[in-house]
């Protein structure tokens, strides 16, 4: 991956200040050398520290060079990192409030902010700038957006996250899915491979504090995009498929299979060198195959099953899956299963918590940038 240009200024948002702390790195508009029309975008969810050149590349690339263009309408871009990413969301909203307060007193002139993200970045922005509206705090920011944000719920697999919790010699895995961002984004959550899905408490607490400032902020314009089909056609995943199979190791014959309401079907055949278990699907709707931005949800679980050394090796049959569903992305219905299917493009947008929202033609991968998607959010920045 090439690395990230130099950036023309970085801030540092100390953790004494903002719990956990972040930083920014700020890049003036073609042919400027000053802060005139700030656009902040936030990072996503991840374990540990920002990686600022994955940032850029996401941003940046042969898909459709956004910052590029950006630049080139004249304005300046604004990449907000973080410490922990997998932090708590209102620990990582006062970063972002602090990188909106500077970026106010770093502006030349009055033009006013435009602020968003990609993925868990879009939360916490919009917490971040509602907050700030409840403590009667001017955020100057006339347009908010999302990027395939999980505003009503993410999803990972039950057979997935009980995998994680299984495999005991690769403790990261566990450690990300009940890491407390995971908890609060995840529309079914499980602590342990015995656990239940369900709506985990830290999202019921952060949905509260959402509630508390508002829930949107209301001063911007609230815009949106969504990775997923816009026109309720899935991913072709079909529910209750071997999705996942260690074929060698001492791992073999786990199997993993796609989320199915079927109760009857093991979703998960966990097998190791002590211990084996079974795990069902707990009536939970087919949300791997809906439309919705995708992550290579199964492909990455392969990929950390696979040890030549070890001689362990792992096949996704389906390596990727709906990750944010549509609905969820555009905030237009909460997940279910007579809604994950719906025409969300055929629906009014008033129907939406968005001003604006735009679903992919097709279903592409989580936060990828698109020339369909980014171009409709440089025509919706403000002129003023």
């Amino acid at each position: 991956m090439p690395a990230a240009p130099a950036p023309d200024a970085e801030w540092i948002f100390p953790a004494e200040r903002t719990r956990l702390g972040g930083f920014a790195r700020v890049y003036y508009a073609k042919d400027r050398t000053r802060l005139e029309k700030p656009v902040i975008i936030s990072d996503g969810f991840n374990s540990g520290r920002s990686d600022m050149d994955e940032f850029w590349d996401g941003l940046n690339n042969k898909n459709y060079p956004f910052a590029t263009e950006l630049s080139h309408r004249g304005y300046d871009l604004i990449l907000l990192g973080y410490e922990e990413r997998s932090a708590p969301l209102l620990d990582n909203a006062k970063v972002a409030r602090a990188c909106i307060l500077k970026a106010i007193a770093e502006r030349s002139g009055t033009a006013t902010l435009t602020v968003g993200g990609f993925s868990m970045g879009g939360l916490i922005t919009r917490y971040a700038l509602a907050r700030m509206e409840f403590d009667r705090v001017d955020h100057e920011t006339s347009l908010y957006f999302s990027y395939d944000t999980p505003h009503r719920g993410a999803w990972i697999p039950v057979s997935l996250q009980a995998l994680a919790h299984f495999m005991t010699g690769i403790p990261k895995l566990s450690r990300q899915i009940n890491s407390p961002a995971s908890r609060e984004l995840l529309w079914r959550h499980m602590s342990t491979v015995d656990g239940t899905p369900a709506e985990d408490r830290m999202r019921r607490e952060f949905r509260l504090a959402l509630r508390e400032a508002g829930e949107w902020p209301m001063m911007p314009h609230k815009i949106a995009v969504a990775n997923g089909d816009g026109r309720g056609r899935g991913n072709g995943v079909p529910p209750g498929a071997k999705a996942l199979e260690c074929t060698e190791g001492y791992f073999t014959p786990t199997t993993l299979r796609s989320q199915t309401p079927d109760d009857s079907v093991v979703v998960a055949y966990l097998k190791g060198l002590l211990q084996e278990k079974e795990v069902g699907g707990a009536g939970l709707p087919a949300l791997d195959g809906a439309a919705g931005g995708m992550l290579e949800s199964f492909g990455i679980a392969a990929h950390n099953l696979t040890k030549p050394l070890l001689g362990m090796k792992a096949v996704a049959y389906h390596p990727s899956i709906c990750f944010v569903p549509t609905i969820s992305a555009v905030s237009i219905r909460d997940i279910g299963p007579e809604t994950l299917q719906e025409a969300v493009s055929a629906l009014s947008q008033d129907e939406s918590d968005l001003d604006e929202f735009m679903c992919s033609s097709t279903n592409t991968m989580h936060s990828q940038m698109t020339p369909e998607l980014g171009s409709w959010i440089l025509d919706r920045l403000p002129e003023k």
